[in-house]
């Protein structure tokens, strides 16, 4: 499963090192360039909505089957993309199909023992935040050597093989839900009214990944400045630097398991803060970019595992419908920081990111704290049983 969640999320972000090239391709200017990565993450958040839900109402295996076959004809019609704005329609069901990642990660959640559940997530989720982080490396490499869009088509062929692996191994997962659709998306609205702690790790989740969405969508322009003179490998190669949170997700996970999850939180906040300050000081600096990049991928992959770990203990016969709320909200905050970050840029340069950047994860560290004030009782996660989950 972890494998598998890395590398279909690995989709989402091929575009983002070779945004520089796109754009000079289609003669636009990078803020435009920029939407390409807004949408795919608007995307992603639609499909959340609308797909993810349907994983407690269908069988999980059937569902993620026939995804594979939307993914593949969007990523074909971004290789196959005339101009700028059908790349825009093709990036924007890329993340709408992309979304099989979602539907694993409660499965593994589901069959995880309760007091190794942080542990089973967070191994999970390193599988997929490499992806993430790696995709960058491939897509730079790839772009700069046979161009962007030979990276599209090499997507689609790894899909074809994944589809072919998860259709031979994959358990199916029977439904736990028995109402209708509209049903199904009325239930959000409750859970969203009846979980205040699905509210914090929402909350939390929408702004450091905004953090997260600036500072990569932007990066690539920042490189191609003068001082740097670099092109989109380079770029990738960040991902590299960045697999180091990745890696740590897991080891957060334990920690969740073992300890106060969110006396943890604060401290893996606060490493995003202080990753934009180091920002801040390096516009002119690899060697100052490269700490900043470790410290703010171990804050938000950490920060990340954390508000997982904490909504699939909540409802068990719910967990699809939990990490829906989570992840829209998660996906919107990261649309929102690549927005901004990409204006910002046009106008400020490498500054007016930093600024985007730092006003994020200062007010999810301003939301964590007032919580931990005002909520003192309702800290104590609960543990939950995982045995009602059928397998076939």
């Amino acid at each position: 499963m972890a494998i598998a969640t890395g590398v279909v999320v690995a989709n989402l972000y091929y575009n983002q090192p070779l945004l520089g090239k796109i754009s000079a391709e289609f003669g636009v200017t990078e803020a435009k360039a920029g939407a390409i990565s807004m949408l795919t993450q608007i995307g992603y958040a639609t499909g959340m909505l609308f797909i993810i839900p349907l994983g407690d109402m269908l069988r999980r295996k059937r569902l993620i089957m026939f995804d594979f076959v939307l993914i593949i004809i969007s990523l074909l019609l971004a290789g196959f993309a005339p101009n700028i704005e059908s790349l825009m329609i093709a990036s924007f069901l890329i993340g709408a199909t992309s979304v099989i990642p979602q539907l694993l990660v409660p499965m593994a959640a589901h069959l995880a023992k309760p007091e190794e559940r942080g542990r089973t997530v967070g191994f999970v989720m390193s599988g997929l935040l490499i992806g993430i982080l790696l995709s960058r490396t491939v897509s730079g490499f790839v772009g700069e050597h046979w161009g962007w869009r030979a990276m599209f088509f090499i997507a689609t062929a790894i899909m074809f093989a994944l589809w072919g692996i998860l259709f031979l191994l994959l358990p199916e997962v029977q439904p736990s839900y028995k109402g209708n659709y509209k049903s199904l998306m009325v239930s959000l609205v409750h859970l969203i009214r009846t979980e205040p702690l699905l509210r914090l790790a929402s909350a939390r989740g929408a702004l450091c990944y905004a953090t997260f969405g600036a500072f990569w969508t932007t990066l690539v322009f920042l490189l191609e400045e003068p001082q740097f003179n670099a092109g989109s490998d380079v770029a990738g190669a960040f991902g590299l630097i960045g697999a180091f949170g990745a890696l740590a997700a897991s080891y957060m996970g334990k920690l969740t398991d073992k300890r106060d999850a969110f006396q943890i939180t604060t401290i893996t906040i606060a490493l995003i803060v202080l990753s934009y300050i180091v920002f801040g000081l390096s516009s002119r600096s690899i060697a100052g970019l490269v700490v900043g990049v470790i410290l703010m991928d171990l804050g938000v992959q950490a920060t990340h595992i954390a508000n997982q770990t904490l909504i699939f203990a909540l409802l068990p016969e719910a967990r699809n419908r939990l990490n829906t709320v989570y992840m829209f909200t998660y996906f919107m905050g990261g649309a929102a920081g690549t927005y901004l970050a990409s204006h910002a840029w046009h106008v400020w340069k490498w500054n007016g990111v930093v600024a985007v950047g730092l006003s994020f994860s200062v007010l999810a560290l301003l939301i964590h704290t007032r919580f931990l004030k005002r909520n003192r009782e309702i800290r104590a996660i609960p543990t939950v049983n995982t045995d009602e989950t059928t397998l076939n």
